[in-house]
């Protein structure tokens, strides 16, 4: 426990001190974030705000990663999978914001480099970290003493995995649509997993979970309303990808389906809303994902960011709760 508070702190302070160094930067060179024409009219003041900050708490999440981490393999699969997806979402902000390609990497190239890092990390994850095929049963504990787990098969775990890491990586995405939404959902989702990694003794997991905790603590001093930077598909990207591996890399696959509850909820959002106006021509939402839905019933965004920020921890609390007795 000790080691993860260092972490979070080392993460949390290495971003706060990092911050000032990016964003004049991110300034200077007019890496602004393009607002959409048909969303929210009151986002359309935040044009030109920096974008591209995942950069600073990703610079945190490295530091302390690598001075606690460094030493097991399974943080390090942790890291290298957020840095992988953290390129990808670089690359896509810089021919937006840069080159003004509005919609960045094209879908196929974007969704090829991120399949292509979650099957290195699916591999590695049975062949270096000693992963196996398992897969933990959230809640079962309270039927069978011990829980249960299921053996998935090498082909159904690569599967189970790709689609995981790449599933939370794109939700995470849809999720960064507000100041400070993401960074402290993702905090709530960050600090379960790291408890969830200490309890299966997956500590480089638990440590570099604490460290992205931190990172986002400290992001959030300067992406809180009103945001003075974005993190971009740069930091969505590697959150995203980082709590997937953490979750195939402790078994609990199916417990950040609750934990990630939000993620779950905006996802579902914006597929119940194309489906439902191609089927129908009807929109079962004002807006989606589901933020912009408040947003449009006239909540504050400060109000919609809290009530997330609280649900969050109530999904990551509920989630944690199917440990009980699997141990």
């Amino acid at each position: 426990m000790e080691k993860l508070i260092v972490a979070f702190a080392v993460a949390l302070v290495v971003t706060l001190l990092f911050g000032p160094l990016v964003i004049p930067v991110l300034q200077r060179l007019k890496f602004g974030q393009n607002i959409r024409q048909d969303g929210p009219s009151r986002h359309l003041k935040k044009a030109g705000t920096p974008t591209m900050g995942g950069l600073v708490f990703l610079a945190g999440v490295l530091v302390s990663s690598l001075l606690l981490a460094r030493d097991y393999i399974d943080g390090m699969l942790v890291l290298g999978t957020a840095v992988g997806f953290g390129i990808i979402g670089l690359l896509d902000d810089y021919l937006k914001v840069v080159l003004k390609r509005p919609l960045g990497l094209r879908a196929r190239e974007k969704l090829s480099g991120q399949l292509v890092l979650a099957a290195a990390l699916a591999f590695l994850a049975m062949f270096t970290a000693g992963r196996g095929t398992g897969l933990m049963v959230p809640y079962s504990g309270l039927f069978v003493d011990g829980g249960i787990s299921l053996d998935l098969g090498f082909g159904l775990f690569i599967f189970l995995a790709i689609l995981v890491v790449v599933g939370t990586a794109n939700a995470v995405n849809l999720t960064d649509g507000l100041d400070g939404l993401a960074a402290g959902v993702s905090l709530a989702c960050a600090l379960a997993f790291s408890l969830i990694a200490a309890v299966v003794d997956k500590t480089g997991v638990a440590v570099v979970m604490a460290a992205l905790a931190g990172g986002c603590f400290g992001f959030l001093y300067y992406n809180r309303h009103p945001a003075r930077v974005f993190m971009g598909d740069t930091g969505s990207l590697a959150l995203g990808g980082a709590l997937g591996a953490a979750a195939v890399l402790t078994r609990s696959e199916l417990f950040l389906i609750v934990i990630g509850g939000i993620y779950v909820l905006e996802t579902l959002s914006v597929i119940i809303q194309v489906f439902s106006f191609q089927l129908t021509g009807r929109r079962v939402f004002r807006m989606s994902p589901l933020h912009h839905h408040f947003e449009l019933g006239n909540w504050s965004e400060n109000r919609v960011v809290v009530t997330f920020w609280a649900a969050s921890v109530m999904f990551a609390a509920l989630g944690l709760a199917g440990l009980y007795r699997l141990f």
